[in-house]
Formats: structure tokens, sequence, C-alpha cells
């Protein structure tokens, strides 16, 4: 592969081998990254074609799992997958960027210049060609244009913003357990804008993992009378997307860990010292996390013409291909498709990008062999909120009855965590994840349970 100048704006073109078909996978998310091992594994390594994963990180991490982060709860070295190492292994190129432009005429996709933490150019300004584009780049959380949520808020998109948060939720408690003055009304108070998966799963591991820092050493706080979390709705119940007992079944285990639910609740402002509601009310809060709200990262809004929908996400056909472009298919939570019959878009959970991740990976060999591309068909298997170690609540789908069962404890936690072995495993294999399962298991019992750094 050989880099050469093509335009006057000095960005590089970074050249395939031409003889081959090159699919080029932007996002190395849940999804991107399943797709992307899987074709290199099946086209790449047997030289069928040439398989590039584009993503502006350079490890990954599941996505779910940042609550985990976040709260502490989980070291993030132990489960980030190197991207370069996993192509070199898996028969598939990684390019570290950010995809900030599309030419659909020249069949390339234009990457952002990276730097490092003192300026220095790290790649440059660049074009990559394809004959394939896929695009997952997944979805960011939007505040609404919410006064003082950018500055005052922390959104839990990335490994990066969840790390910081579990800094400040440290630094937090090691500076109410040294100051002389009382606690401030603010001081150690937690709120979590938005009652979806992420906001509920993060306050529960929160009532953990803030009682275990505690636990090592700072005696001067009280965990029951000093630490508060309070999750903010705007819906009449938290966990809206789910059945209405799944989320009486969250908010009564919640209730039972003292966090404070308001539900038909409206942040109207963040501020330094708390949120503001509609109502007039006023929240304090050292800590804000903002989970509310969907959207397509912004370069989506109008990619080279590709449709988007409202919210900034590309609209697919059941093919996974863009309407307007058929060299184009995009996928996972940065794709909006209704199914045929349906009135809603598929939603965006790691179970669909799972399935359009092995779909898509059927539908490009067919592609390669000039075969006509097969519908996506989506099986909705329920859905789980992990509350901690106090329990697992959700539904799975009875495909005998039809209908949706409620599960909860032991069982429903041991299906919410296969989510997650079933995406290492695609990722892996079968033997690495089972080694790599026990390897946790052990060191898991000689080490602190939260994080304290």
């Amino acid at each position: 592969m050989t880099d050469t100048m093509t335009d006057p704006s000095k960005s590089q073109m970074i050249m395939p081998k031409p003889e081959l078909h090159h699919i080029v996978i932007v996002g190395g998310g849940a999804g991107g990254l399943e797709l992307a091992t899987q074709l290199g594994n099946k086209l790449g390594r047997k030289g069928k074609a040439a398989i590039t994963l584009v993503d502006r990180s350079r490890t990954h991490i599941w996505k779910p799992l940042l609550h985990e982060i976040a709260a502490g709860s989980m070291e993030v070295d132990r489960h980030e997958v190197e991207y370069m190492a996993q192509g070199h292994w898996h028969g598939f190129r990684f390019r570290y960027g950010e995809m900030i432009g599309l030419d659909r005429f020249h069949k390339r996709v234009h990457l952002a210049r990276t730097v490092d933490e003192d300026g220095r150019e790290i790649t440059p300004n660049r074009w990559l060609p394809y004959d394939t584009l896929v695009i997952a780049i997944g979805s960011l959380t939007n505040d609404f244009g919410t006064p003082g949520v950018k500055e005052h808020a922390i959104m839990l998109d990335t490994p990066e913003e969840a790390e910081r948060f579990n800094r400040r939720l440290i630094n937090a408690c090691v500076r109410a357990n040294t100051q002389a003055a009382p606690l401030r009304p603010e001081q150690l108070k937690v709120a979590i804008i938005g009652a979806g998966a992420t906001g509920t799963e993060l306050s529960a591991e929160l009532h953990s993992t803030a009682r275990g820092v505690v636990a090592f050493g700072l005696d001067r706080i009280d965990p029951d009378k000093d630490i508060k979390i309070t999750l903010i709705e705007a819906n009449n119940r938290i966990v809206s997307a789910l059945p209405e007992r799944v989320s009486n079944a969250t908010a009564d285990i919640l209730k039972g860990l003292n966090v404070d639910i308001r539900t038909n609740a409206r942040v109207v402002e963040a501020t330094a010292t708390g949120v503001r509601l509609q109502s007039g009310d006023f929240i304090p809060a050292e800590l804000i996390v903002w989970a509310a709200g969907v959207k397509g990262p912004d370069v989506l809004a109008d990619l080279d013409g590709l449709e988007a929908s409202k919210g900034n996400l590309l609209v697919v056909k059941e093919t996974l291909e863009t309407t307007r472009d058929p060299n184009v298919f995009a996928f996972g939570d940065c794709a909006y498709l209704v199914p045929s019959g349906e009135k809603d878009p598929i939603p965006p959970r790691a179970q669909a990008a799972h399935q359009e991740s092995s779909h898509l990976v059927r539908q490009l060999r067919r592609r390669l062999e000039g075969k006509p591309l097969e519908p996506f068909k989506y099986r909705d298997f329920g859905s789980l909120v992990s509350l901690g170690h106090y329990s697992t609540v959700g539904s799975l789908m009875g495909f005998v009855t039809g209908r949706k069962m409620l599960i909860e404890g032991w069982f429903a936690k041991l299906m919410y965590r296969s989510l997650y072995k079933m995406h290492e495993q695609a990722l892996h294999g079968y033997w690495k994840v089972a080694l790599d399962t026990v390897s946790r298991l052990i060191t898991r019992r000689t080490e602190p349970h939260v994080k304290l750094h």
C-alpha cells in the first residue's frame, strides 16, 4: 500500500491494491469491529477482498460497558481491543482517523488530520478510496441544546468520558473526606438525566462503587447520609422503551437502594451546583451525567447527499444499503431502518448491531459474487437492564408463546453477561474468550472491586 499526493490541499490518497475489491468500514464499535473481523477472516485472509477498518480511536470497548467504567467497577485495560493487533490477527487493515466527509462520485472517504497531546501530527488529512463503504459510527447523546449541559455535565459516549467521570467521582470523595468545612448542599450528590438503560444501570453501579471507594479509608464520609443519587426522566416511567413490568421492577429495586427517581421531570438548565427542572425545582449535584436522547454524529446530517433522518441517522433500505447509493451501507445505531409492516425503526441496541453485522457478512459476500442482496430481518430477543451486583431485570421473547417473559435475578444476570460473551466470541473465538474469562475471575479475587485512581 502506498500514499500519493492527489490534490492541492495536500491531503493524501491511500491506495489499496487495485486488483482487489476494497471494502471500507467506518466505525469500530460493536457492529463495525465484528464485521471487519468476520470479513477479514472470510475474505481478507483468502485474498478475495481488501478489508479496511477506520476509527478515530485506537482501541475498542463494548459501549454497554461504559457505565461500569464510569462507576469504576471495571478496568478498561482488561476489556479493550487494540484495532491494529486485531487487524493483524484477522486479515484486515486499520486506519486511524475520523470521517469528516465523503465523495461518492470518486468513491472515497475524507479522513481528518490527527494530532497527539502535544499538537504534533500523527496522520495527515487524507482520502481513502473504496468500492463498498459501510458506515457504522454509532450515535451520540443528544443534549437538545439545553443550557449549561456542555459546560457542566458529562456524557458517556466514549471510554475517555466515562473515565473522566470516574476520576471526578473519586476526587469528590477524597475532597469531601479531607476538607475541614461541612459539606456543601451539592457535594457528593449525583444527578443522572435520562433513565434509559445507561442512566438506570449507572445509578445502581454508583450506589455500590461509591460505597466501595468510601470503605477504603474515607472514614469521614457516611455513604448512606452523604451520598445521594437522583435519576431524572422526562417520561412517566424509567426505561420507558421496555415493557412496563420491567420498568416497575427496575424502579422498585432502585428505590430500595435509596435512589431518588424523578419522572415527568424535564431539565431546563445545568449549572455548576446542580440542575433546574421545568417545574422550577432545583436539584443540587456536584456531578451531572447527561444520558438522555440519541442523535447521529453531525457528519451524517449532510454526507454528500445521503438521506438522513431528523436525528442525523442514515436512512437505509431493508438490505442495509443507503437509499441513494447502493455502494454505501449503514447499520447499527447510526442507521434508520423501519422494517416492512412496522411503524417504528429498529431500536439502537447491541443485539440489533450484532444481528446486522452477521447479516452483512453474508450479504457482502453475495455482492462480490454478483448475487442479489437479501433483506435484513430483525429478531427481538428481549431487553435486559443490569443493576450491578444487586440484580438484573428484563424480558425475554418466548418463541413458543410469542410473548415476552419477565425475568429477574441470577438467570437474568447470566443472560445479560452472555450478550457480551457473544460479542467477544465474534471477535476472538470460543477458546480465547473462555481462557480470558477464567483469567479475569482469578485476578478479580486479588484486587479491589472498584477503581481507586
